[in-house]
């Protein structure tokens, strides 16, 4: 399981680094996954996490070298599908929004029931969902700030393609990937807690 990890994570990481549409971009979008996998590899030994979130970790980390390599705004996937489902957009972005809803929403709850902040699960399920439209919101602070500092050089990283409602857009798709992780994933996450001898609700 971890060697499958990291020769997936490397090999896209590779593939993604191999002339990419726009070297800035893939440098902005490449960077969350460069930290989060040194953060997996410090912790391996003493906060080991449950294969689901290893999971997602990956899926998340492999949308966004996939976005950096080609800019969002310029998936090939997702340039046909504007063509078959005549979008006005490619609309890779929202994909990752939606992601970054969903596996944040998976890191938190595991956090929170490991470190038995929360005693009601209603309580859990709305910090979960409040803590991914924050992070949500800082990201889009982040790119805010970005383009300020550089210029017309951060269009790509914005990937707004000209859609007005473009940050509110992506912070309403990280409410609905969160609140999807918590009714889909939830039994099955306390299942493998559950299995690592940690209490859930």
């Amino acid at each position: 399981m971890r060697i499958l990890w990291i020769i997936t994570f490397t090999a896209t990481l590779l593939w993604s680094a191999i002339n990419p549409y726009d070297p800035f971009t893939w440098f902005l979008e490449v960077i969350p996954a460069l930290l989060g996998v040194v953060i997996l590899a410090l912790t391996w030994q003493k906060y080991r996490l449950t294969p689901l979130l290893y999971g997602l970790i990956l899926i998340h980390c492999i949308i966004l070298m996939v976005g950096g390599h080609y800019t969002y705004a310029e998936v090939p996937l997702f340039d046909q599908l504007s063509t078959l489902f005549d979008w006005q957009r490619n609309n890779y972005d929202k994909l990752g929004h939606f992601a970054q809803g969903f596996i944040p929403a998976i890191i938190a709850r595991e956090i929170l029931l490991r470190a038995h902040v929360i005693n009601g699960r209603g309580w859990l399920n709305l910090l979960i969902v409040c803590f991914c439209l924050a992070f949500s919101a800082l990201y889009e602070l982040i790119e805010w700030w970005v383009a300020v500092l550089t210029g017309e050089s951060a269009e790509a990283f914005l990937g707004t393609q000209g859609y007005l409602w473009d940050t509110q857009s992506d912070m309403f798709l990280a409410l609905i990937g969160a609140s999807a992780a918590l009714l889909c994933l939830s039994r099955w996450h306390d299942r493998q807690l559950q299995q690592m001898n940690i209490q859930t609700l």
